[in-house]
């Protein structure tokens, strides 16, 4: 396995990603779904992967095609503790894993190695990839790119670097999805106070959306489907899905939706925007 690359100097680095650094790296995503295990063993980390795929998105492994890649070159942005990478490796892709902090790299490498399987990983900046153009097939990223300050920068260092026909499979946070109306925009923002606080959305989304204790606020920006599609418009074909959506989130009116409405519902006002785009 190849060893780290530098990033760029810490003081360089703005300050949304500073702050998503420090949230990631004391907090990594899904590390709660193992908490009942030692961190960094099988169990932990079967404990993790079972809720990801079983409980919170099941339609992830369909939707994001873990098993349809096999022997394409696959590099995704945002590896955060491995596991969508590793299913992607499983499945039979030459994965490459890159992310900004620092402790998300070596977890994934010991999961991996945990796991027999092989892997690259990167200590990187997704808005600058330190990859040659065209060296990918596919680039994948979930729920990454929405956090770094130049999105748009990062999608076309993801066109930049996958070859000619490759596929980018990406989601970002849905504007007009149930998670942001009703939690953010009207329990946080309205019941909650905090518009009369004077916190913008985006703001609101910095506290809530990714909170932890240790209040790293990352930067949480949401988009709508056509705001996705012009993100992605340097591509040839795009195609956009919505899903995530959990039953509890429903709260009281969960009883009242049947399984067709509430898949409906799913694909409709889900919290993830998921755009599949062909260079």
């Amino acid at each position: 396995m190849k060893e780290t690359i530098e990033v760029k100097n810490e003081a360089a680095l703005d300050e949304e990603k500073r702050r998503a650094r420090e949230q990631w790296g004391q907090d990594p995503c899904g590390a709660v779904h193992g908490e009942e295990h030692e961190f960094g063993t099988r169990e932990f980390f079967d404990s993790v992967e079972r809720h990801r795929y079983t409980e919170y998105a099941p339609w992830m492994p369909a939707v994001m095609g873990f098993d349809e890649f096999a022997g394409a070159r696959l590099l995704e942005v945002g590896c955060g503790m491995g596991s969508d990478l590793l299913q992607f490796a499983r499945g039979g892709a030459k994965v490459t894993g890159v992310d900004l902090t620092p402790r998300s790299v070596e977890i994934t490498r010991h999961r991996f190695k945990l796991y027999g399987e092989r892997g690259d990983f990167v200590l990187s900046d997704g808005e600058h990839l330190p990859f040659a153009s065209e060296s990918f097939d596919v680039v994948y990223s979930n729920g990454v790119l929405h956090h770094t300050p130049d999105t748009a920068g990062a999608v076309r260092e993801v066109h930049r670097v996958l070859r000619p026909g490759g596929t980018a499979k990406v989601m970002l946070y849905h504007k007009h999805s149930l998670n942001y109306w009703g939690e953010m925009i009207v329990r946080r923002g309205v019941i909650g106070g905090e518009f009369l606080r004077g916190r913008s959305p985006q703001e609101i989304m910095s506290r809530w959306v990714e909170y932890s204790e240790h209040g790293g606020r990352p930067l949480v920006k949401v988009y709508s489907r056509a705001e996705s599609r012009r993100l992605f418009g340097m591509f040839s074909q795009i195609r956009i899905e919505v899903e995530q959506i959990t039953r509890p989130e429903l709260r009281f009116l969960s009883r009242l939706v049947n399984e067709k409405l509430f898949q409906r519902l799913r694909r409709s006002i889900g919290w993830n925007v998921i755009i599949t785009a062909t260079k």
